[in-house]
């Protein structure tokens, strides 16, 4: 299994996805204070088999990469133009809207969301060229501190 780990860092939080690419799944997306991004990988990295990471290009990008540079296989920094203000839609996407709450402005659904894990997703799709699936015991909601 070629399993890859997308960040989207950035100042106070970041998002991070582990995906599994064969299978076009996501198996893990969180949210996480960047002061903890090192640690979670390399505890990740030591019960998952992770064959690349893939930074998004933004904000603290230099510092969560240097973070990482325990990781010994690749680390790609990749563009992220955008993926914030995309992971709004991604995020109707990945949880549609149904029954009479269709009839509510989408913008209410998202105002306290935090988007960072599906930025990540974002980066990652668009590093793969190919969209990705989420597991069916996935929660995006999570938040490590």
């Amino acid at each position: 299994m070629f399993k890859l780990v997308s960040i989207d860092p950035g100042k106070s939080k970041c998002g991070l996805v582990l995906a599994e690419i064969s299978e076009k799944i996501v198996y893990k997306a969180i949210i996480l204070k960047s002061e903890i991004v090192e640690d979670y990988v390399r505890n990740l990295n030591t019960v998952e088999d992770i064959s690349k990471i893939i930074i998004g290009n933004g904000t603290t990008s230099k510092e969560v990469r240097e973070k990482l540079d325990f990781f010994k296989k690749e680390i790609i920094i990749f563009e992220e133009k955008n993926t914030t203000f995309r992971a709004k839609a991604r995020y109707f996407e990945l949880f549609p809207i149904s029954g009479f709450k269709f009839l509510i402005p989408r913008e209410v659904f998202i105002l306290n969301k935090n988007l960072d894990a599906i930025s990540a997703l974002i980066i990652l799709e668009d590093y793969c060229n190919m969209k990705f699936t989420l597991n069916q015991n996935l929660d995006f909601k999570t938040w490590l501190k």
